[in-house]
């Protein structure tokens, strides 16, 4: 009987590994994609939250004419930055193609997830599952977006155009940029799991809505600690990382709340049923 019990054992940890193979080589596939088109890449996305052209300042540009006749964000017409060391492109290169793979890959790897834990749920479990599982990756991928089109924008606006003397000459370093852009979209794809975090730990009766009510100012203060940590300096890219995840939090209330109503009644019922 243990034998058994060792080989379903060593049998799950094998299933896993061929979940992580694919989930791992898949990252390295869409790395190489972006790698060879590395180029245009670096020009149209990882470099567009700098250029006057792009979609956040268009569209807040568009409403500001129409309010004040003038451009609210008006940037450099070129962003120039320096390579400080010998290989810093080629290492830039390697962190976007992964970054890029992992964002990319993402979907796949969530599905890969939910493969191998789907066998051991039951039927109407497994229906359920489906829907939060997609979840996770479409809160991540909203997370990223949010980073990039709403947060990446104004904080390197920000950097751009304030200064405390005409004397001090702008020159930016590849890797402090490089570090930003990754911290920012990565870092708001990730917290934006959060409801995620919330679905299980109550599912398994950890947290509770009322628990979530009690220390919501706590959780404001937490998230404004969050966003500084993700964002720059500026109150502004602070600020419109801490709405969004306000937000969440607020969802994740609900969500919670409904949860724990399901499981109540579930309970009830199971009670009711007893002899």
């Amino acid at each position: 009987m243990s034998e058994e019990k060792e080989m379903s054992f060593l049998g799950h940890i094998g299933e896993l590994r061929s979940h992580l193979v694919r989930s791992i080589l898949a990252i390295i596939v869409l790395a190489i994609v972006v790698g060879f088109n590395i180029n245009w890449v670096m020009d149209h996305i990882f470099f567009g939250p700098t250029r006057n052209d792009f979609l956040t300042f268009r569209i807040v540009n568009h409403f500001s004419r129409e309010l004040t006749g003038n451009d609210s964000f008006i940037l450099p017409a070129k962003f120039s930055v320096q390579q400080k060391q010998l290989f810093q492109q080629f290492n830039v290169m390697m962190a976007v193609s992964i970054f890029s793979g992992i964002v990319l890959a993402f979907p796949y790897i969530v599905w890969e997830i939910w493969k191998f834990i789907s066998p051991a749920l039951m039927p109407n479990e497994k229906k359920n599952s489906i829907f939060y599982i997609n979840s996770i990756w479409i809160l991540f991928m909203t997370g990223v977006l949010t980073g990039y089109f709403l947060i990446l924008p104004f904080a390197i606006n920000f950097g751009l155009l304030f200064k405390v003397s005409d004397n001090i000459v702008q020159l930016f370093d590849l890797s402090d940029y490089t570090t930003l852009f990754l911290q920012v979209t990565m870092g708001m794809g990730v917290v934006f799991l959060f409801p995620i975090a919330v679905y299980i730990l109550t599912s398994i009766g950890i947290l509770t809505p009322k628990f979530l009510r009690t220390y919501r100012r706590h959780a404001i203060v937490l998230i404004m600690v969050v966003a500084a940590i993700i964002t720059p300096a500026d109150v502004l890219s602070m600020m419109a990382a801490a709405f969004p995840l306000i937000l969440l939090y607020e969802l994740s209330v609900i969500m919670s709340s409904m949860i724990h109503k399901k499981m109540l009644k579930k309970n009830l019922s199971k009670d009711i049923a007893k002899p």
